[in-house]
């Protein structure tokens, strides 16, 4: 193993004093040391918490070997489809030397112990991921404990990989070999350095002797954990870099995998409830009339909590039909939004109140105003993003079972210990005294970061004493959810009289996380204003995948062309142009070029757009081709590249790039949640447009490892730029130029 490989993060020179300064106000002023990958090996603690087959040893927090050798990762991110509890196990497995067809996984319960620092640290205070040795005890301690205080135990902002992956399992991975290789030492007397692991199997070769990690697990779990154990460089990896094939594929294909909606409470006879949200954000149920429902085959309860209505009966069938029998009137609502063409006039309203210099700066670089006044061709363009809805395959839900004082929940969601605990104070428990038992997602996007359909649950479980789930249908979600909230954004560009960009002014109503989607500071423009004046959403607002990255690529990647065609030049050269500082940019969007035949004929009819967006770490850039001889856009072709520092699991990684496009394409081309009275049009995949099979373009997707050191995520990166580059092929190939979603819309 190369010795000067130490963990990534071990990088002294990085560390500055404001950093460590840091440090101290996180903590309250005080030094707060941890010790290890956690502080401690709580193994005798955990133990209970993750028990599993007979004869399993618990190594660390984050691994456990059984007799027949079987290593568990235990991980503490969602499965949602994105194949994380593979990557972050295939992360554990190299480091730890282990079998991979030697290899499970285990999800983390929603305890505590489990929460996920690194990322927390990745978002609050990036720069500490780079700390030195002997500071990172202070770091992981501090971190631990701020996590534990705020539940923070969370799949999101593509930060799985990124963090826990690289500075949790990868770390616990290697901590666990190092005290197998302890622990074999002592036993045969011999020095640790000559212990070599390959394959789950401890080897003496001065000796001949050899054994299974399972025979020195007991023994292993009994150290003391490294701190700071050394990690392997890439060219040691065996495992991280390859296409490992995934663990939770064969449960899904032979229909053993277990999802929110298919939970059960064990020995207990089931119900089931159908809930109706008020139909307008802020009413409530002023009356109802459920007389025709009452009688109703299979109804067991008919509730009405104010803010929605509930039916319990003995199939969730019989339910959702008394439901639909049930009458209801509602408050007035105080929002005076009442359409879609109501929402976008209060953003008008915003924006021209703020001109020229209102709202709240964000990104400000030179003189915009002066060089927009000195420049030789002035341009400006307005765009608009609608609300979207979430549209995850398994529709939210919750099983509950409250009784004596305490409360299981089965549910798959984004945030278990957030979830625990909204679920104990709406039912007025403590924590302690809920127990959420947390099966794969169906999907997530965002929506299953927030925890009202858990506190829907609860609150009916609680009504009824008996165990009840909760299916809150799509429809209801569609219409009456959270949501991707809509924007509108105006620019200004100024050129000189070589074409060149050199002032860029933009003001937008919503800003939200991350902080940096408003800007695309790779692009090297010598002045620069970003501001946002933002005004009332009318519909309640959740992340949504890439969150802002989602309006603000479109916005952005639009102006940028719009800009290149005012300077009379080609959008890949004008945007070349602009990226003389950032060569690893550079790199992905010449790459993409390439693949896409850049500055080749098309066919007739036919155009192409291009898009470059770094989002979460992730550097991306998409062509698109499409089809508009019909006279609406057929989308032909996307090509993508990426460059996400390094692909831990390249065939995963590209599924997510492949997954974002699509459901970029989707929202471009067809996403729109409208309003008529207050209230959501849109109530499923009939009036909510997906993407179908036979729309679905050829998709290529190329990988640049260009920084191993500094992972980005794959979640979220793809999807920004489909956006403005399916708009872009559209201008291309058309003439005209789109500048509000959906795209479909303008060919109706």
């Amino acid at each position: 193993m190369n010795e000067m490989a130490k963990a990534p993060r071990s990088r002294a020179a990085k560390w500055t004093r404001r950093g460590f300064i840091g440090a101290g106000v996180l903590a309250g002023g005080a030094l707060l040391i941890g010790v290890g990958v956690r502080p401690g090996n709580p193994v005798d603690r955990l133990g209970p918490v993750v028990a599993g087959g007979e004869g399993e040893q618990l190594i660390n927090s984050w691994l456990k070997i059984d007799t027949d050798n079987i290593v568990t990762a235990i991980v503490p991110h969602c499965e949602m489809g994105q194949g994380v509890h593979s990557v972050l196990a295939q992360m554990l497995a190299d480091e730890l030397d282990a079998d991979w067809s030697l290899v499970k996984v285990m999800q983390a319960p929603a305890d505590g112990n489990y929460v996920v620092p690194d990322a927390i640290r990745g978002f609050m205070a990036p720069g500490t991921l780079d700390a030195p040795d002997w500071l990172e005890p202070t770091w992981n301690g501090l971190f631990t404990k701020i996590c534990e205080l705020a539940d923070g135990m969370i799949t999101g902002g593509s930060s799985s990989v990124r963090t826990t992956g690289q500075h949790t399992m990868r770390i616990a991975g290697a901590a666990a070999r190092e005290m197998l290789v302890g622990a074999a030492a002592k036993a045969w007397g011999v020095p640790a350095s000559e212990i070599t692991t390959a394959n789950s199997v401890l080897s003496h070769k001065p000796s001949g002797r050899s054994a299974p990690y399972a025979q020195f697990a007991a023994a292993a779990a009994e150290q003391d954990m490294p701190q700071t154990p050394v990690l392997k460089a890439p060219k040691d990896y065996r495992l991280m870099g390859t296409d490992a094939p995934r663990t939770d594929i064969p449960a899904k294909v032979d229909g053993t995998a277990s999802f929110g909606i298919d939970a059960v409470v064990p020995g207990q006879t089931m119900s089931y409830a159908a809930v109706r949200r008020v139909p307008v954000p802020g009413t409530r149920v002023a009356k109802m009339d459920a007389g025709a429902a009452k009688g109703m085959p299979g109804v067991l309860q008919i509730l009405n909590m104010g803010d929605f209505i509930a039916v319990v009966a003995d199939s969730y069938w019989q339910a959702q039909q008394a439901l639909n029998a049930i009458s209801a009137e509602y408050t007035r609502p105080e929002s005076t939004i009442r359409s879609s063409a109501d929402q976008f006039a209060r953003f008008a309203a915003a924006l021209d109140e703020a001109g020229e210099s209102g709202g709240k700066e964000v990104v400000a670089r030179g003189d915009a105003k002066a060089a927009m006044g000195g420049a030789a061709k002035r341009i400006s363009a307005e765009y608009q993003a609608p609300y979207l809805a979430h549209a995850p395959m398994e529709p939210m839900n919750a099983t509950v079972w409250v009784r004596d004082g305490k409360c299981d929940i089965w549910t798959g969601t984004q945030v278990p210990l957030f979830a625990r605990s909204a679920a104990a104070k709406a039912l007025g428990l403590s924590a302690e005294d809920v127990t959420l038992h947390h099966p794969i997602l169906g999907g997530g996007f965002g929506r299953r970061l927030e925890t009202d359909y858990v506190i829907m649950a609860v609150r009916i479980g609680q009504a009824t004493g008996y165990p009840v789930k909760m299916i809150w249908s799509r429809e209801e979600d569609t219409q009456k959810g959270l949501f991707r909230c809509a924007d509108l954004s105006r620019f200004a560009g100024g050129l000189d009289a070589q074409g060149r960009l050199v002032a860029y002014s933009n003001v937008f109503t919503q800003r939200h996380d991350p902080g940096d989607a408003c800007d695309c500071a790779f692009y090297d423009i010598p002045n620069k204003s970003i501001r946002v004046a933002e005004a009332e959403l009318h519909l309640p607002f959740a992340a949504f995948r890439s969150v802002d990255h989602s309006q603000q690529a479109f916005f952005i990647e639009s102006f940028i062309d719009e800009a290149a065609h005012a300077a009379g030049r080609d959008p890949l050269e004008f945007r070349l142009g602009l990226l003389g500082k950032a060569p690893r940019h550079k790199a992905v969007l010449e790459k993409a070029a390439a693949m896409a035949g850049w500055g080749t004929p098309t066919a007739a009819g036919h155009g192409r757009g291009i898009a470059l967006i770094e989002s979460f770490g992730t550097i991306v850039a998409e062509v698109i081709e499409v089809d508009m001889t019909s006279g609406k856009p057929r989308l032909a072709n996307v090509w993508c590249a990426a460059d996400p520092g390094y692909a831990m699991n390249p065939d995963g990684f590209r599924n997510q790039m492949e997954g974002g496009i699509v459901f970029g394409l989707t929202a471009a081309l067809y996403g729109e949640i409208s309003l008529k009275d207050g209230a959501v049009e849109q109530s499923n995949f009939h009036d909510y447009r997906m993407l179908r099979m036979d729309e679905c373009p050829s998709i290529a997707v190329e990988i640049i490892n260009g920084n191993h050191e500094k992972l980005g995520g794959a979640g979220e990166p793809g999807l920004p730029p489909a956006a403005p580059a399916l708009a872009n092929a559209v201008f291309a190939a058309s003439g005209q130029r789109i500048r509000a979603l959906p795209l479909a819309k303008h060919f109706a």
